[in-house]
């Protein structure tokens, strides 16, 4: 396996900073999270032997300005009835939007199977049912932002009604965040440590150009480099047309340092406000992230970082008594593809006009979004596309 940087993991990545006091400390590029629907992620985990390094919560805690908490936690019920008393108990819905909701997540099975569910936004969709503005902008855009990363009148319905059908309502538990306790390094240098096997060589700091498909290099290939890498790596696909469909979305990760805890929660997610969600690192760190943050894009990085401090200040009031000693701010600018109506029947499968040439990366069809778990599953089709060309098991 060839990989252009010296280090694993790509867009899910840890890098290291020199801080103000001299240290050096490894921070994640972002926040990168799994729900428990997430298997194919859990399994290659379990090959990598550290899938004990994930931390699963049961609770989502939804904070306003202001500091009232709302969480949504599952009861004894079935699916999907299982989060019903948590999700018409929050106080930041009047019964309005309540009645909405209900309606709308009612609406998420029949309508996921429409042929048309791909080729309208999922705002389109939400209007359709009747969404209120509260409940749409309270409940409906935080987890979509952060799902896919895009916002409710630019993404598909298709994955949208996916992540709700699959993660909040798929069974009693699928709805479970996951947080690696480690940095994202630890999660995928396992790889080097010959954990996937003896006849898996990685080579890091090895950067492929191009590939012939008629040298003799090797008998098949994978290319998992981004959509608007691929062209230019393996000649004449014939997928030109497809890839033009596609654009990127951006993340903003924010990392700051506070002399002390601002709050008792491990992560929140942010509402009425620009920033997103907050996840505790430990001591006083904290990362902020904002998804689909092309509204961040021409900002400079003091000014992102007073915004982000400025705002957490009206959520916790422990913010209000901290001082704020080091940050970082990165910015992911092709941090996902853009889940645009219409772009499902652009994403190509793992077999190409070649036969010994296939395709992975989470923009291919996985079917599933721009995710961690949508790489991990287009990369298990590669694997299977390749094992039956070569008449295997």
């Amino acid at each position: 396996m060839h990989e252009a940087r010296s280090f694993l993991g790509g867009r899910a990545a840890s890098i290291p900073v020199l801080m103000r006091d001299g240290r050096t400390e490894r921070i994640d590029n972002c926040q990168h999270v799994l729900l428990r629907c997430c298997t194919a992620l859990m399994d290659f985990y379990g090959r990598c032997g550290v899938a004990g390094k994930i931390r699963f919560h049961d609770a989502i805690h939804l904070v306003l300005p202001g500091g009232a908490v709302d969480t949504i936690r599952r009861d004894p019920l079935p699916a999907p009835l299982h989060l019903a008393r948590s999700l018409l108990a929050m106080r930041c819905l009047d019964s309005n939007d309540k009645l909405s909701l209900v309606r709308c997540l009612l609406s998420v099975s029949a309508d996921r199977s429409r042929p048309d569910i791909d080729e309208i936004t999922f705002m389109d969709w939400l209007l359709s049912k009747g969404a209120t503005p509260r409940a749409v902008a309270r409940f409906w855009r935080p987890f979509i932002v952060s799902a896919l990363n895009e916002e409710p009148g630019l993404a598909s319905a298709s994955p949208a009604l996916q992540v709700f059908g699959e993660g909040l309502l798929g069974s009693r538990t699928s709805y479970e965040m996951g947080v690696p306790s480690v940095p994202l390094d630890d999660l995928y240098s396992a790889a080097l440590a010959g954990r996937l096997g003896p006849r898996v060589r990685v080579l890091l700091r090895s950067k492929v150009r191009r590939i012939d498909p008629s040298a003799r290099d090797a008998d098949y290939y994978v290319s998992a480099v981004p959509f608007d890498r691929v062209d230019g790596l393996v000649p004449n696909l014939g997928i030109g047309g497809q890839i033009e469909r596609f654009t990127h979305s951006p993340i903003t990760g924010i990392h700051l340092w506070f002399d002390r805890p601002i709050t008792v929660l491990e992560h929140a997610m942010l509402l009425d406000r620009e920033i997103q969600w907050i996840f505790h690192k430990g001591g006083g760190h904290y990362l902020v992230v904002v998804s689909a943050s092309r509204g961040l894009e021409a900002r400079s990085t003091s000014e992102i970082v007073r915004v982000a401090v400025a705002e957490l200040c009206e959520f916790f009031a422990g913010a209000r008594q901290a001082s704020l000693t080091d940050s970082r701010v990165i910015r992911e600018p092709r941090a996902t593809f853009s889940v645009r109506p219409g772009l499902g029947i652009s994403r190509p499968g793992p077999r190409t006009p070649y036969r010994n040439v296939f395709l992975a990366g989470d923009w291919t069809d996985s079917g599933w979004p721009a995710t961690m778990e949508g790489a991990v599953r287009s990369g298990y089709r590669a694997a299977d596309a390749v094992i039956e060309a070569a008449a295997g098991p």
